[in-house]
């Protein structure tokens, strides 16, 4: 939301990082990233705007993340992974290579996952499934 009314006002946002994140080759990060301390971003990687990349995160080669992603602290994305816009990545979750993340889901803390999540859902567990509403 801050990010649109600074947009609207005409103010651009910046991105702050921690002075030991480990950025690689050919690595695109959108303008208000903030990346804290031991985030690794490895190579051929495109972010979108307003990435937080959380304590010890990593990133590994040839993914895409969308606008307004978060990774809590640990986050293990591998290899050539999608990520819509606007999802949450628990602490310590686990995203297989080759795995899409819809728009605005949930991974939970912990969660292993080895299979594509569509969008808009909750998935929790190892490996990860789908969390049913009650």
């Amino acid at each position: 939301m801050l990010d649109q009314r600074c947009r609207s006002a005409g103010i651009d946002v910046i991105g702050v990082s921690a002075g030991n994140v480990v950025v690689m080759d050919d690595v695109e990060i959108g303008p208000g990233a903030l990346l804290s301390p031991f985030v690794t971003l490895t190579s051929n990687i495109r972010i979108g705007r307003c990435f937080h990349g959380n304590l010890y995160s990593y990133v590994e080669h040839d993914c895409v993340i969308g606008d307004y992603v978060t990774f809590a602290p640990g986050v293990r994305c591998n290899g050539n992974v999608t990520i819509g816009s606007h999802a949450y990545i628990g602490s310590g979750a686990i995203i297989r290579q080759g795995i899409s993340i819809g728009a605005s889901a949930t991974v939970g803390m912990g969660a292993v996952v080895t299979k594509d999540v569509p969008p808009g859902v909750t998935v929790i567990g190892n490996p990860a499934r789908i969390m049913e509403k009650k």
